[in-house]
């Protein structure tokens, strides 16, 4: 039996099967709708910075073929090869999008998923419906995604922008169409030996690969910053289509129109060129034809083309947001691309999404999707900065057992819990804020830096043997389970191996690996501490562990 996958999900391929030469299989289709179904090659910024990894219709092999698109093939609507073991080191994710050709939303889909095959059997599926979705027409379906191995994600999210945002969203540029060319067609047949999935009663004969006389080019650009392929000629349509001023640019025959004759040169001049054109063309006009040309030996290129500018007080208005007067050349230092104004001056604090459910929006501000996972959120009272969407807060007791516990130990937390189908912004005291997956293991950290996590995650107060000191032991909180933890740090955290001679502040640590053995280490000496100049270093946390123990310590103390 296949496992099933929520959206929010997640797992390591090595638990769903030891292969690593894969069939992803897509199944979306609705009355009326055509879907284009793509696979985005990403680096570790989450950018398409290759465009070479942008798997689709158009392009269906990455350059050494370990993502290939297949076609429409045993009931799916379309279909990958995934080889993980052959992927260039420079991509750490891939994600399977679909995107609307034409009008529509995703509400409109009927039941479909995303399937992982592995060795002719389905390993893993992930369904889903048009009730999941609005008025969304760009979707992103699941991410093969490495974290120290590569794993799977249920995703989920889309964009209402479509294929636009879908690219924008990771990193690529939208062009503008050029003239329609034929679509390569994708390998339906070959390239799926025998990982291919199992067919689901008699196989249908392969359906004819989709080749609708879709533009070339629609608008697939390459990032910022990576390297685009050769630029066709400059195209002159632009230019013909326009209206022209006094007569066609070139003749019925095809030849060139001549230029007008000029007036003979008054008075013993050199020849001019006729009123408002350059020299006599010999090819197609350039882009402004009709327009004041720049001189011809002093051609005035606006700053940044290739030449420095030159400084204000020459005639010229200053350069985009600089102030009359100032001495740098160029945009200002600080002022983004794209001109001034609130919008481009904002533009770097814009939120920031990756279809996951826990997203950090800075180092100080974490936001959670509650709709992936379909599971409440135990956070801080307190600590919602902002929400969207339908979000209910309630207050989270923890009965009366649970606050005896925690005035004894002082391990008491003040929580609420979040429900519903919305983002929620957290934050607290301006703190640094460090969300930590856990799969089935644990951490113990202290209440006072616990800021919130998934409820799935079991949690209960956790004593630390000790001797010497009053009390004979400290407390803390350990966290088990499969799920997310955010724990919040005064500054930058440390994290350091444990070994037999480390030793912490109990005040400045702040979690550590539950497999660790912690013991209380006091240096109480009378003689010590009955006189004035003690070192305030009474009581500190012994660590012993095997290798791959680990312990937080903030630059802080409580």
């Amino acid at each position: 039996m296949p496992r099933e996958f929520q959206r929010g999900h997640k797992a390591r391929i090595s638990d769903l099967t030891a292969g690593t030469d894969l069939y992803v299989g897509v199944q979306i289709s609705a009355p009326g709708l055509t879907f284009d179904i793509s696979c985005f090659g990403l680096d570790a910024d989450e950018r398409l910075s290759d465009d070479r990894y942008f798997v689709f219709f158009n392009q269906p092999k990455s350059p050494e073929e370990s993502i290939q698109l297949l076609g429409a093939q045993a009931g799916d609507t379309e279909s990958f090869r995934v080889t993980l073991d052959r992927i260039p080191p420079q991509i750490h994710k891939l994600s399977f999008t679909a995107t609307l050709d034409g009008a529509g939303q995703m509400s409109q889909i009927g039941p479909g998923y995303l399937r992982i095959v592995a060795g002719g059997e389905e390993v893993a599926r992930y369904a889903f419906n048009g009730s999941e979705f609005s008025s969304e027409r760009a979707v992103m379906l699941g991410d093969f995604y490495l974290k120290d191995v590569w794993r799977f994600a249920a995703v989920g999210q889309g964009f209402d922008g479509g294929l636009d945002a879908l690219l924008k969203n990771f990193g690529g540029e939208v062009a503008e169409e050029e003239a329609p060319a034929a679509p390569q067609q994708p390998q339906t047949g070959a390239g799926a030996p025998g990982f291919a999935p199992p067919a689901f009663g008699a196989p249908s004969a392969p359906a004819p690969a989709p080749a609708q006389p879709q533009p070339a080019a629609q608008g697939f650009a390459p990032p910022p910053g990576a390297t685009p392929p050769p630029a066709p000629p400059a195209p002159a349509p632009s230019v013909h289509a326009a209206p022209t001023i006094v007569a066609p640019l070139a003749p019925p025959g095809g030849g060139q129109v001549p230029p007008p004759a000029p007036a003979p040169a008054p008075y013993g001049q050199p020849p001019q060129q006729p009123y408002g054109q350059g020299p006599a063309p010999t090819a197609p006009m350039p882009p402004g034809y009709g327009q004041q040309p720049p001189a011809p030996h002093a051609p005035q290129a606006p700053p940044g083309y290739g030449q420095p500018p030159q400084p204000p007080g020459y005639g010229q208005q200053p350069p985009f947001g600089q102030v009359p007067g100032q001495q740098t050349y160029g945009v200002p230092q600080g002022a983004p691309q794209g001109g001034a104004g609130v919008t481009a001056a904002l533009q770097q604090f814009k939120e920031t999404p990756t279809g996951q459910r826990w997203t950090q929006q800075n180092k100080k501000l974490i936001r959670v999707d509650l709709g992936m996972g379909g599971q409440p959120v135990l956070a801080r009272q307190g600590s919602m900065v902002l929400y969207q969407g339908k979000v209910d807060f309630s207050y989270k007791g923890a009965g009366f057992a649970g606050r005896i516990v925690g005035n004894a130990t002082g391990q008491e937390m003040q929580l609420m819990r979040c429900t519903g189908q919305g983002q929620v912004f957290l934050a607290d005291n301006s703190t640094h804020l460090h969300p930590v997956e856990l799969q089935g293991d644990a951490i113990c950290v202290s209440a006072e830096n616990v800021l919130a996590f998934d409820e799935s995650l079991q949690y209960e107060v956790r004593r630390i043997e000790g001797h010497g000191i009053p009390g004979g032991a400290l407390f803390t909180m350990q966290f088990q389970g499969t799920g997310t933890i955010v724990v919040k740090t005064h500054g930058t955290p440390v994290v350091l191996p444990v070994t037999p001679t480390t030793f912490a502040d109990c005040n400045a640590v702040v979690a550590w690996s539950a497999a660790s053995q912690v013991v209380v280490s006091s240096q109480v000496r009378m003689r010590r501490n009955a006189y004035p100049g003690d070192t305030g270093e009474s009581v500190n946390l012994q660590f012993r562990g095997a290798p791959g123990n680990f312990i937080v310590v903030q630059p802080y103390e409580v």
